[in-house]
């Protein structure tokens, strides 16, 4: 009898343990939200044809991006044949942050938003934080978790009110006119009326656009840092950092630094941990290296893969005023090579992960906000500015799928999915557009959703499974995908097409119809052109 009863007592203590592992902790969420690259540029996507140095097509391997780390990611997790953005930066961000579409949060376009007034009774872009109460990273707060914003933020209106605790921001703001530590930035000069953009590192004008250096010699603000105590602070703050920082200081690696010191803190206060890395590898941006150049992405730090881990090159470059020699040890122009350095940090957040024990208990998802710069940004033809790269790796989970899944997927089904995740209640009356994918990633359905959305200012693009609409108004045939992705046989005569492809048009076209707000309803709610 006592030895039922101890066996008895084991397996309950057995049972306790088990459910109190289980309520620990939430599973970590990672989400790595690259800049400017198309589904194509990816080699899992198994494209004919990528982008070159200059931003043009091409078939050369030279320029082709190696990813083996996430190459494995995407054949042992999942990966989505066709994953939809918005057609650029600004409403793709907004798309992520709210799970909605631009008739509610009203950033159309990079330069066509939503105007409010805002506190001061002043005029000013409608914050999402505004029309949106719920963004992702308050879903990830009322959870429980710590939250981190890294990278790129492009966002309006006070950057502590989108849900984050902490951030490292590469802002590349041309409002941040403070920043003592670098001259990797440009400056307006008027003269005679006109205006003159000035290459501060040099002093001479520059043919590009006005921007904020955040590769190298970056500008890096951190957002309620420990160590400052401050709201904003720029970045180097220590001796240490400051003494380091130079010319081979790397923005993304600054960005990499700042978010696993804030994993390991989450870590000891044994809280999960939400990291938003919206990172601007991808992006084109002016090479300080070279102000000549006519490239559009600048080099990266030389990583090479040995098979079984990466090893990184030390950048040694020398130089001022403009001119300066990299001694080989950073790669040459090309968005590949920024790919190849994506692949390379992908590495080190799961080497991380596996240190802390927290490699079955994260998951990780992978995308990019835009099309690549020269084919694909900003276009509303067919799903080149839309149509972007998508992994789901969580191997501590039971998925029912893996390697490409041939489903549909909009950039708003992240937000939804994480509220599942996270288990965290949505009003009945809180209209979300997007839908969790989490359901299909763990049961036996077959499909994800039926159509996916885009928008590019007034212009509207849906897709079903058989036919696509882009931005023009012109209709495709997507039920084959082309080699190069996008060469879709263009729908000519609607009365020679199946009963299904009609009856799919008619229902896009419903289906879209409450979407289309642009002229009726562009600004918040309430707001009037003074």
């Amino acid at each position: 009898m006592k030895s039922v009863m101890k066996k008895g007592l084991y397996l309950f203590v057995v049972f306790l343990f088990s459910l109190s592992a289980q309520a620990k902790k939430k599973p970590n969420v990672i989400i790595f939200f690259a800049d400017d690259i198309s589904a194509r540029e990816f080699p899992m996507y198994g494209s004919s044809v990528w982008s070159d140095p200059k931003g043009h097509n091409t078939d050369n391997p030279e320029f082709r991006a190696k990813t083996p780390v996430m190459d494995r990611l995407a054949d042992e997790g999942v990966t989505v044949k066709t994953a939809w953005a918005a057609t650029v930066c600004n409403p793709s961000r907004a798309m992520m942050m709210t799970g909605r579409y631009a008739h509610i949060h009203k950033w159309w376009h990079n330069k066509d938003k939503g105007w409010y007034i805002n506190e001061k009774g002043k005029k000013a872009t409608w914050p999402p934080y505004e029309s949106s109460p719920m963004l992702i990273g308050h879903i990830a707060q009322k959870a429980g978790y710590g939250t981190y914003w890294a990278g790129k933020t492009q966002m309006a209106g006070d950057l502590t009110k989108y849900g984050f605790d902490e951030g490292c921001f590469t802002p590349g703001s041309l409002s941040d006119k403070d920043n003592p530590y670098t001259d990797f930035k440009h400056k307006m000069l008027k003269k005679d009326g006109k205006k003159i953009l000035l290459n501060a590192d040099t002093g001479k004008p520059c043919k590009t656009y006005m921007q904020h250096g955040w590769y190298w010699y970056p500008h890096v603000r951190l957002m309620n840092d420990p160590v400052s105590g401050k709201k904003f602070s720029w970045w180097p703050n220590t001796k240490e950092s400051k003494a380091s920082f130079g010319i081979n200081t790397y923005g993304p690696d600054v960005e990499l630094d700042f978010v696993f010191n804030f994993m390991d803190r989450q870590e000891k206060k044994d809280k999960p941990f939400f990291i938003y890395h919206t990172s601007h590898l991808g992006h084109d941006a002016f090479d300080w290296f070279k102000p000549d150049s006519k490239c559009k992405w600048p080099g990266a730090p030389i990583v090479k893969w040995d098979g079984k881990k990466y090893t990184r090159t030390k950048p040694q470059v020398t130089g001022d005023n403009g001119v300066y020699d990299t001694h080989g040890t950073i790669t040459s122009s090309g968005i590949h090579n920024h790919i190849n350095y994506i692949d390379y940090q992908i590495s080190l957040y799961l080497k991380k992960l596996k240190e802390m024990g927290e490699d079955q208990n994260t998951i990780i998802i992978i995308a990019a906000d835009n099309g690549t710069s020269g084919y694909g940004k900003a276009s509303p033809d067919r799903q080149k500015g839309c149509h972007v790269p998508f992994i789901v790796y969580a191997p501590g989970f039971d998925f029912t799928k893996s390697g490409m899944q041939d489903v549909l997927l909009n950039i708003a089904d992240v937000w939804p999915t994480l509220a599942e995740v996270m288990q965290v209640d949505v009003p009945d009356d809180y209209e979300v557009n997007g839908e969790s994918f989490w359901g299909w990633l763990t049961t036996d359905k077959q499909e994800h959703r039926d159509w996916i959305y885009a928008y590019r200012k007034e212009m509207q693009l849906v897709r079903g499974k058989n036919v696509m609409k882009d931005g023009y108004g012109k209709w495709w045939d997507v039920s084959e995908q082309p080699d190069d992705l996008i060469d879709f046989q263009k729908i000519m005569d609607w009365e020679k097409e199946s009963k299904t492809n009609r009856k799919e048009k008619e229902q896009l076209l419903k289906t879209i119809k409450p979407f289309d707000k642009h002229e009726t309803e562009h600004d918040a709610p309430g707001y009037k052109k003074r």
